[in-house]
């Protein structure tokens, strides 16, 4: 088996963590080395590095340390070459990760293929200007955020389904995630939780002004398009929690089920209500 780690070296914990699977690995005979994307100074003598471009092809399995952002950044990268991803919590909650930092034990699991692996839906959104052409698209595991930009007023966002009207709603902006990212900002904003076996797409609109706008959700196989009815330019689009793009003015949104999907290797034999409880346990005060 060959492994490449993708450890997130910011986090505070991940460089203690990343040295435990390091050892764990090494007492299992298994080869592994990391991209020139996660290097750090302190690893140089320690792990073998390989080009980004080569390594995920002729890798097994990704392992990913750190937080839900680094397994959810790693998930991505590895979902291009169809290459399952084992998240281990070096964060805070890591819902995506498949065992905590004190359960490196079952790295073993690997080794012997005692392991199921999970397919999670992706969602693919592409901005158009008003010339219809596309002018970015990117491909998300938890959601797509379109949202007021640097001003602070609300937005005004045209919502529809297969092309037929849903509502307009104006609020600080609209949330369309996976049910893998009804967990993450889609529950900040009053979404519900749903089981991310379940394949659905999910609306959610941000502090809307109304008293009757609630999460709305729809089949994989919809077509969500989004325009902002604005005359001001001051809409921004991100994708998983990244850095905001700005929306051109008469743009159009058009988010469905990607075409590809995230692998998630699942050790542990616990349940979505058994991971649900045990993450948010000590913030149900």
């Amino acid at each position: 088996m060959k492994v490449l780690l993708m450890p997130n070296l910011t986090r505070e914990h991940s460089y203690s963590v990343t040295l435990q699977t390091i050892e764990k690995l090494k007492e299992l005979n298994v080869e592994y080395f990391i991209a020139p994307s996660c290097a750090d100074e302190r690893l140089m003598n320690l792990v073998k590095f390989e080009d980004d471009g080569d390594s995920i092809n002729y890798c097994d399995i990704v392992i990913a340390i750190g937080g839900d952002g680094s397994i959810i950044h790693a998930a991505k990268y590895a979902a291009k070459k169809d290459k399952p991803v084992l998240g281990i919590n070096a964060g805070n909650l890591a819902f995506m990760a498949g065992i905590e930092n004190n359960e490196l034990h079952l790295l073993k699991n690997l080794i012997d293929n005692n392991y199921y692996v999970d397919d999670r839906m992706m969602l693919s959104a592409e901005v158009y200007n008003d010339e219809n052409s596309i002018v970015y698209s990117n491909v998300c595991l938890n959601d797509v955020v379109v949202a007021r930009g640097e001003q602070i007023e609300m937005i005004n966002l045209s919502v529809e389904c297969d092309r037929k009207k849903i509502n307009s709603y104006s609020s600080d902006g609209i949330i369309i995630s996976t049910s893998t990212g009804s967990t993450a900002y889609s529950l900040s904003a009053g979404g519900p939780v749903m089981d991310p076996t379940i394949e659905s797409i999910l609306l959610t609109p941000i502090c809307t002004h109304s008293l009757f706008s609630r999460s709305l959700i729809f089949n994989p196989k919809s077509v969500i398009s989004i325009v902002n009815e604005d005359k001001k330019n001051n809409c921004a689009i991100s994708y998983d929690g990244e850095k905001a793009i700005p929306i051109p003015e008469n743009g159009k949104i058009i988010i469905k089920k990607s075409t590809i999907s995230a692998k998630f290797i699942r050790i542990k034999s616990d349940n979505f209500i058994e991971v649900l409880n045990s993450k948010l346990i000590t913030r149900r005060m």
